[in-house]
């Protein structure tokens, strides 16, 4: 079966603010904090992106390894698993569960993450 993908939601929208443009750089992973939890924001040209920080296959912070752009994926430093930046689903072994995902949204050259979309 098809992974499916897990996106956080809640009974309302909350906007969060977690920096500015310049904090995040094209190309790059960015561990932040959001819901007592840790996410990894990621840039692509003007795209944002944010999944759990956390490899669904091992306790390693997946904002240390490497953005893959033309696929969209944020490769695990220490497995290698591939996880979709758009469905937290993991494209390469070995892990197999998804990692929730967030919505990001821009306004002027601030970014926020939004608990509570669908």
């Amino acid at each position: 079966p098809r992974c499916k993908g897990r996106r956080e939601v809640g009974e309302r929208t909350v906007s969060t603010k977690i920096g500015t443009l310049a904090d995040f750089a094209p190309g790059t992973a960015t561990k932040v904090g959001f819901n007592g939890a840790n996410v990894a924001v990621v840039r692509i040209g003007d795209d944002f992106y944010a999944i759990n920080d956390t490899c669904s296959h091992g306790n390693v912070s997946l904002s240390e390894g490497e953005v893959h752009a033309d696929t969209k994926e944020l490769e695990c430093v220490k497995h290698g698993s591939a996880f979709g930046l758009e469905t937290g689903c993991p494209n390469t072994l070995p892990a197999t569960q998804p990692v929730a995902v967030y919505n990001v949204t821009v306004k002027g050259d601030e970014v926020f993450i939004e608990n509570g979309t669908k």
